[in-house]
């Protein structure tokens, strides 16, 4: 699926028109060797489908889990992944690069 902010942004407005709980998460800032560039998008529903790229697939997970906590009422939070990060080589992110992901409640 393309990662084209309008099918992003468009797919979160009618997910969350349909009734559906729904978390926007972007990538603010990059360092090195970092899988997406800074304003690739992911969203993701309240049953975890979602649709779009913040990682190339190896921090998409931990990204989701946060997601899901900001659309149980949790405030918007910022999330960074790197070599230094002991959760970034759990998740994948071993490709020496920095990223910091933006997680927020469409409401």
């Amino acid at each position: 699926m393309a990662n084209d902010v309008e099918d992003i942004l468009g797919t979160a407005a009618a997910w969350r028109a349909g009734g559906r709980q729904v978390a926007l998460a972007t990538v603010v800032t990059t360092w090195g060797s970092s899988p997406r560039p800074v304003g690739s998008q992911l969203v993701v529903d309240d049953k975890g489908i979602f649709l779009g790229s913040v990682s190339g697939g190896c921090i998409e997970g931990a990204v989701i889990q946060e997601a899901k906590e900001v659309m149980r009422g949790g405030a918007p939070r910022t999330l960074e992944f790197g070599v230094s990060n002991e959760q970034a080589w759990e998740v994948g992110l071993a490709c020496g690069g920095k990223v910091r992901v933006f997680v927020e409640r469409v409401e």
